[in-house]
């Protein structure tokens, strides 16, 4: 069982069933709602306790997805495309990030000016 929470402790979930890798996305809608990329990893959603929501809320970032941030101190948190039966969540909220890893990058050819190409993610 992995933990994980907002910086203020107004979002704390526990989670049973986490995939392993990470995907970092580079995308220039990423890297607007998490202030330079976003990595996360996944698990379905009956994986997903919430013991704390206070402070969860959820906009609709496009027509096909929406995000999840706590509106108490900002933190970037959840990633959900419509309909889907898991959902993308911030490595960086993770308690124990022990195991975990970088499966991949994403959306590669949209990243910032300001950094380098990840090493071997190829354009994309």
């Amino acid at each position: 069982m992995n933990r994980g929470r907002c910086e203020c402790g107004r979002v704390v979930f526990e989670v049973s069933e986490l995939r392993k890798t990470v995907t970092v996305c580079h995308c220039s809608q990423c890297r607007r709602t998490s202030g330079h990329l976003w990595a996360s990893t996944h698990a379905p959603l009956d994986a997903v306790r919430f013991i704390e929501d206070a402070g969860l809320v959820w906009y609709a970032s496009s027509d096909h997805a929406r995000r999840g941030f706590c509106r108490n101190c900002g933190s970037s948190l959840f990633y959900q495309e419509n309909g889907e039966g898991g959902i993308g969540i911030a490595a960086g909220c993770l308690d124990d990030t022990e195991g975990l890893r970088i499966g991949k990058h994403i959306f590669v050819a949209d990243k910032g000016a300001y950094y380098p190409e990840p090493e071997g993610s190829g354009a994309g």
